[in-house]
């Protein structure tokens, strides 16, 4: 019933940037962005599919709801359940200037595909300048202090402007992309952004995520093809090798076991986990 095989190009373009949930979820609603709501949703999922997590997600959820993509195979899926039920979720990428064409490539097929437009957050040029100025167009391999300044301009800063508001926000990670991430819960409690954030692909694997964007004919990014597992920026990306970990192509030159851009991180530098519900 779901199956986007039948559906092809969803309708024209979508009236405007990012969609307005507001009619069908009032901002008056008691907001559910806290512990125990992250954990009721989280409970929900194992019985679901990714339609249905998506759904959920806009049912359980009042007020903005906001998808991060980078084009990548598991930002895909989502997007793919996202479009074909035509859910009000807003949909943003990190135009970070550093872009594979690759990655600009799949953007434009999967507006037109699904007749959408994807929001885009650019760093703010002011930034940029400085930060080229003080470590020059590559120095974010000088260190890792220097790597995370650059990521910080480029993706995190831009990250909090498309978050602005949001009640939930809605992620491809999965958990068994690093050993870290495998800690990780289906939904938690940001407190430092105040709102949930979701990760419906939690538990799924590459293969099923693979699985699920060939069985639905899903635009992807030519570079999996190419051995890149997981794809960022393009001065900070490589394939990895056989036998390597699937995050294992990014900022590769360094020696750090630990090695995340700072968008999935709390103050401290850890990821963000789920935290016990308050009562």
């Amino acid at each position: 019933m779901r199956d986007v095989a039948r559906l092809g190009a969803i309708g024209q373009a979508l009236p405007h940037r990012f969609p307005d949930p507001s009619a069908d979820h009032p901002t008056a609603a008691p907001p559910l962005a806290n512990a125990a709501a992250a954990a009721a949703l989280a409970a929900q999922f194992e019985a679901l599919d990714l339609f249905e997590r998506l759904a959920a997600i806009r049912a359980l959820v009042p007020g903005r709801l906001v998808f991060t993509t980078s084009f990548g195979l598991e930002d895909q899926a989502i997007a793919h359940a996202v479009f074909a039920q035509n859910l009000a979720i807003d949909v943003a990428t990190l135009d970070t200037g550093r872009l594979f064409p690759e990655t600009q490539e799949v953007w434009a097929m999967t507006e037109r595909r699904y007749g959408v437009r994807v929001g885009a957050f650019a760093p703010e040029h002011d930034r940029i300048e400085a930060l080229i100025a003080g470590q020059g167009i590559d120095g974010f391999r000088s260190s890792v202090a220097a790597r995370h300044a650059c990521c910080t301009v480029r993706k995190v800063e831009p990250l909090k402007r498309a978050l602005d508001g949001a009640a939930a926000w809605i992620t491809g990670i999965r958990g068994d992309q690093s050993a870290d991430r495998a800690l990780l819960s289906a939904a938690a409690f940001d407190a430092a952004r105040g709102l949930i954030k979701v990760s419906p692909l939690f538990d799924w694997s590459r293969e099923r995520t693979l699985a699920f964007v060939r069985d639905h004919d899903v635009p992807t990014n030519t570079l999996h093809d190419r051995g890149f597992l997981s794809i960022g920026c393009a001065p900070c990306t490589r394939a990895v090798a056989p036998g390597e970990g699937e995050r294992a192509g990014r900022w590769w030159w360094e020696q750090e076991e630990k090695k995340e851009c700072g968008l999935h991180v709390d103050p401290s530098g850890r990821l963000v986990r789920a935290t016990a519900p308050q009562v």
